[in-house]
């Protein structure tokens, strides 16, 4: 399939792999698909979503601030809960027996953690293999030989997850982005 990918488009997934690598996460996902396309997307689609607020570097800045900040994402903290440990209450122990910032000094950067991320296959997640998948029936549908940027961004906006539809400007931006995009197509076919 990658190869009805445009050269944007498959740049735009190396792209997405090399930030899941730069983020420590164990597979390529939507948002790494949309750093990826925010990165390496057409000049037009690029100013498309800056008109709608969403730019690279903010977005970047938004993921690595979320992945700094919560080390156990929602599904780590209800598995917990659901053994009777409460994250929240665990945190609360830690600061005020240890100090604020107990948990930030608790894990050193392990430098060979990092080098091993470097390199070696990243795996794409379940929903980013849809949204890859969905990006090639945007192509199809509008009849259209190549998978460019704007498919890629059509189908994020078809199955967005949680984080990708707040990068975006939550559902009412997912609502107004999606026939702008189709507009911009249309103009360059």
């Amino acid at each position: 399939m990658f190869e009805r990918f445009a050269k944007s488009a498959r740049s735009a997934v190396v792209a997405a792999q090399e930030y899941a690598r730069e983020l420590h996460s164990p597979d390529i996902r939507v948002e790494h698909l949309l750093l990826g396309l925010l990165e390496e997307a057409e000049p037009a689609l690029g100013t498309l979503l800056e008109r709608n607020g969403v730019t690279h570097d903010t977005a970047l800045q938004e993921l690595t601030t979320a992945t700094r900040a919560e080390p156990l994402g929602v599904e780590d903290a209800e598995a917990l809960r659901s053994i009777g440990i409460d994250l929240d209450a665990v945190r609360e122990s830690l600061e005020a027996n240890f100090g604020a910032d107990a948990l930030d000094r608790a894990v050193p950067p392990d430098e060979s953690r990092s080098h091993r991320m470097r390199f070696g296959h990243i795996p794409f997640s379940s929903e980013a293999k849809k949204v890859i998948e969905l990006s090639l029936r945007e192509a199809v549908a509008r009849k259209e030989k190549t998978i460019e940027t704007g498919h890629i961004l059509l189908a994020i906006l078809r199955a967005p997850n949680p984080v990708t539809t707040g990068l975006l400007g939550g559902p009412d931006g997912l609502t107004d982005l999606r026939p702008q995009v189709h507009t911009l197509l249309d103009r360059a076919a």
